[in-house]
């Protein structure tokens, strides 16, 4: 078990979830103000995506430039961990020809162009996703191989931002240890286990216990479940030895029924935590745990 445990919040993703909860955070104001409202309930990183106005996710840089300097600007601590996931999107075409045309929804990019906000920002933490997936039952991929990986983790480095690399299935944990085997990511390595999204590795005990086992022994992880297993994977994510992640970007109630605020899952979780007997991080104590890099 886990005695001293991180508590992460994911306050909005990318996900199509805008319509289904009407207080979803959007603008980078509500984005930043989920994050603060996160980090006083006990979350000590805040995992953050943004998008436009209407919903739809975005990677443009004064979107994520607004949500930064909200939060620093603000009287509560919290880690600031972006993301570097949009761009990766590749949706097979259905004619005869897959290429042509391609997928409307096809939104691809280069790896490092994927981290022109963390060039500009330097958060101290941003995600790398450490393999391909078939998303859902539908034409639409993630694409990240590894040369782009290998390039995106060595900019991530040489910036001085710590990866978070997660891992949506065994083989994903399986290059994310090879890029710390080759260097290219900083001691400690941090991971994220990502259960339960369909075709990835599903939200169950087996699962995150075989994944956890993967990680190096100076490695720190965390674990999540979408939906329904967002609470019992949390708990036993500390079971096992990890630390935790909620947040409306995996997860929209509270309980059957109830709709969520970021606050109320980070305040579920830490009482869980709480009840497990571990002891809950603040953000100084990340920092010196994960030797980030504060830049700000």
């Amino acid at each position: 078990m886990n005695n001293e445990v991180i508590i992460s919040c994911a306050v909005t993703g990318s996900g199509d979830t805008a319509k289904k909860h009407p207080e979803l955070p959007i603008t980078p104001k509500q984005i930043a103000d989920a994050a603060i409202e996160a980090a006083k309930e006990g979350a000590a990183i805040a995992h953050m995506h943004v998008r436009e106005p209407d919903g739809k996710p975005s990677r443009k840089l004064e979107y994520y430039k607004e949500v930064a300097d909200r939060i620093r600007s603000s009287d509560t601590d919290v880690v600031i961990n972006f993301t570097t996931g949009m761009g990766g999107d590749f949706e097979v075409g259905e004619g005869k020809d897959p290429l042509n045309p391609i997928g409307p929804n096809t939104d691809m990019v280069h790896a490092l162009d994927r981290l022109e906000h963390v060039e500009e920002l330097l958060p101290e933490i941003c995600t790398l996703d450490c393999g391909s997936l078939n998303f859902g039952d539908t034409n639409m991929l993630f694409v990240h191989t590894p040369i782009q990986l290998r390039a995106a983790a060595k900019k991530m480095q040489d910036l001085g931002v710590k990866p978070e690399m997660e891992a949506f299935e065994m083989g994903h944990l399986w290059f994310a240890n090879q890029l710390y085997k080759e260097g290219l990511v900083d001691g400690p390595p941090m991971y994220q286990i990502c259960l339960g999204i369909p075709w990835g590795s599903p939200a169950d005990t087996s699962s995150m216990k075989v994944m956890a086992d993967m990680i190096p022994s100076e490695g720190i992880w965390a674990g999540f479940g979408i939906g329904r297993h967002q609470m019992p994977m949390a708990a036993q994510a500390v079971i096992l030895g990890g630390n935790v992640r909620v947040g409306l970007e995996d997860n929209l109630y509270l309980k059957k029924g109830v709709l969520a605020s970021n606050g109320q899952l980070v305040e579920k979780a830490a009482r869980i935590v709480d009840d497990l007997g571990a002891k809950i991080l603040n953000p100084e104590e990340v920092r010196e745990k994960l030797k980030l890099k504060k830049h700000f």
